[in-house]
């Protein structure tokens, strides 16, 4: 027996599962008593203003209106194109004309994706510059003031804006041979956005050259007013067989005659109201309501 303890290996004794698990949440429970816990310093709370990214205001139902602006090839050729104008009208033959005067060929037009429209939006903005052009010379305001006796200073705002009205009329009497055409492209469907665009920027060009800086109410009215009577005045002129378009001068004061006797209606109507009103706030207090 003495020689087979000697000869035969030690056995190694292993612990079980269930005290390997009992020694080890014995140690984890010594190490976590025996660690200090340390926390991070608290930092105070500052008033942090995160910076949004800016967001214009868009809606589905207003969408943004094209841009017509043109390159230098496109301005060079529509240009050229305005002086083929009354003979040709605001049509392809005088894109393809202008195309040629100003050195390029003939398929340049496809430079031009509204085609005519183009042509007509072209006219419609150097027109305008032209008349802003004349207001800056300070020609114009002196010749409508010598027309009515009267110095410059002496003119009334809603002079002014007849006066710059009816000059910005007289601009298409080279082409009003042609402009009904033009009327009637500007009609279509796909064309009223900008054309609308165009009208209300004339308005307001010749409102703000004429003096007029308010900022009140009636600013929008303002400009829809001129811009109503400018667009009928238009129809007027294609009709016009007069030189000097006298007959659209005349239909010009008359409109603006009848706007101005309509607004009195409309303050005769208010003020009438408006003592009816504290009339019968008059009779209720005597009758003894609070009012």
């Amino acid at each position: 027996m003495s020689y087979l303890a000697r000869t035969l290996p030690k056995r190694v004794l292993t612990p079980s599962l269930a005290q390997s698990i009992r020694q080890t949440r014995a140690l984890s429970t010594t190490t976590l008593q025996s660690t200090p816990t340390t926390r991070a310093p608290r930092t105070p709370r500052t008033n942090q203003t995160h910076s949004l990214p800016h967001r214009t205001y868009h809606s589905a139902l207003h969408a943004r209106l094209p841009d017509h602006s043109y390159t230098n090839s496109q301005t060079a050729i529509l240009t050229s194109a305005l002086a083929h104008v009354p003979t040709h009208g605001f049509s392809a033959t005088a894109l393809t004309l202008g195309a040629r005067d100003a050195g390029f060929l003939d398929v340049s037009v496809q430079l031009l994706p509204r085609g005519e429209f183009d042509l007509i939006l072209f006219w419609l903005a150097s027109r305008r510059g032209l008349l802003r052009g004349k207001v800056e010379e300070g020609g114009l305001f002196r010749r409508i003031a010598a027309e009515k006796g009267k110095d410059v200073h002496e003119l009334s705002v809603e002079e002014r804006v007849r006066g710059l009205l009816l000059e910005r009329l007289r601009m298409n009497g080279e082409v009003r041979d042609v402009w009904q055409d033009a009327l009637a492209q500007m009609s279509l469907l796909a064309n009223i956005p900008l054309s609308l665009t165009e009208l209300h920027a004339l308005a307001s060009d010749i409102l703000t050259l004429s003096g007029d800086d308010a900022v009140d109410a009636t600013w929008y009215t303002r400009r829809l007013a001129v811009s109503a009577i400018y667009a009928s005045a238009e129809v007027v002129m294609t009709r016009d067989p007069t030189p000097d378009l006298v007959d659209t001068a005349a239909f010009v004061e008359r409109r603006f005659e009848d706007r101005k006797a309509l607004a009195d209606k409309i303050t005769g109507i208010g003020q009438c109201a408006g003592f009816g009103w504290n009339t019968a706030i008059g009779l209720g207090r005597s009758w003894g309501l609070k009012i």
